[in-house]
């Protein structure tokens, strides 16, 4: 057996010969701005809780509630003993908030992917996918078996010519796009695409997972940022970041909805939400709908950190959202990067290949409206003394 495993530790001597070896630091604390981290207390700027919603107090609470009345998992997928009316409540709030007629709520964002793509095309189909959609938009592009064709990134033209290409080659047609790009943080141009995806009779699915209670208005996401309501096919979400707790989310059209309860085969074949985190995320509705202070504290902390950060010649890429990637170039620098920042009390984890392309490793700020300006400037001084340090900045 030894011998059948040596290519493993050969790829992963090469990974660490790279600079690209993953190592997982352990967390033993709430999520917030501030963690401990392997033992240590230190800044957060790596968490995709963009609200402060993982540890609010609320969203404990409801769970905490459900879990004295429903216990802790529902024992059966959806369709056979596993829907509970926690779950409905759910996707009824989940469509009036998104302002949709429907919803279906998923295990993940990632298995909302799975689920919604091979149910919606197949091998005599074509998928036109931006070419830096998430590794969920890919995986289900590919379980498919359409044919995929990339069309290059936030580009209509690009999107137009491939589209012309392909004339008279498919039965069906989808158009896909992340929302909010999560290594870049810039956004589709959803607008120009539902212009296009009209125009050639395509069905358009967007997913919405770092969009969601970031852009629009009080967090409803891209679709309400462009006023696009109704014209969207397909808005994939997750209940994982901004909303901190688990699970996925289709809204849109009551016919695919319902399809996907038919045919989505992790609705089909996997344990549904669990209750509390049911609640959780129907807390995390009500505390948006009742206010936008979040949301607000949100996108004031991003353009304070990003502008800072800039003055202090960091380069933050083409973000315009709270997501900030410092721009390093390779990845052994990257990761120097990184444990400098945390043996100075800054946890920001080091990203590069394959999450993103070779050459443009970097560390990916993640702000939130749980940070405050303390916290911030303290952020960005160790910033300035790592930058500095490894000279990337003078």
């Amino acid at each position: 057996m030894a011998n059948r495993l040596n290519w493993i530790q050969e790829e992963l001597n090469n990974l660490q010969e790279a600079g690209l070896y993953n190592r997982i630091r352990t967390i033993s604390s709430p999520q917030g701005a501030w963690l401990v981290v392997d033992g240590k207390r230190s800044l957060n700027f790596c968490s995709n809780n963009y609200l402060g919603f993982a540890n609010h107090p609320r969203l404990v609470k409801a769970a905490k509630e459900a879990i004295d009345k429903y216990g802790i998992g529902p024992a059966a997928v959806r369709t056979i003993a596993g829907t509970m009316d926690i779950h409905l409540e759910l996707e009824k709030r989940m469509a009036a908030f998104k302002k949709v007629e429907s919803a279906i709520t998923f295990q993940s964002g990632f298995c909302a992917n799975l689920a919604t793509i091979p149910a919606l095309v197949g091998k005599e189909d074509v998928i036109f996918s931006d070419e830096l959609n998430h590794a969920s938009i890919i995986d289900g592009a590919r379980l498919s078996g359409a044919k995929i064709i990339r069309f290059a990134h936030a580009d209509p033209a690009s999107l137009e010519q491939v589209i012309k290409e392909a004339v008279g080659t498919y039965r069906r047609a989808l158009i896909v796009t992340d929302g909010v790009f999560s290594m870049d943080g810039d956004v589709a141009p959803l607008d120009k695409l539902y212009a296009i995806a009209e125009k050639n009779d395509i069905l358009l699915m967007v997913d919405d997972a770092h969009g969601e209670g970031v852009l629009g208005t009080g967090g409803r996401g891209i679709v309400d940022h462009f006023h696009l309501h109704g014209k969207v096919d397909i808005e994939v979400g997750t209940m994982s970041k901004a909303f901190g707790v688990m699970g996925g989310v289709v809204a849109g059209k009551p016919a695919i909805v319902d399809w996907l309860r038919q045919r989505g085969r992790p609705f089909l074949f996997s344990s549904a939400v669990t209750p509390p985190d049911a609640a959780a995320c129907i807390a995390a509705i009500n505390v948006l709908e009742e206010s936008t202070e979040l949301v607000d504290r949100l996108w004031e902390n991003a353009r304070y950190f990003k502008s800072e950060m800039k003055t202090l010649g960091f380069d933050t890429g083409v973000s315009t959202t709270p997501i900030t990637p410092i721009m390093l170039g390779e990845a052994p620098l990257a990761q120097q990067f990184s444990r400098t920042l945390f043996e100075n009390g800054v946890f920001a984890m080091a990203l590069g290949f394959p999450t993103v392309p070779k050459g443009k490793a970097r560390i990916r700020v993640m702000i939130s409206a749980a940070h405050s300006r303390d916290d911030l400037d303290k952020g960005l001084a160790v910033f300035k003394k790592v930058g500095k340090e490894l000279g990337v900045i003078k």
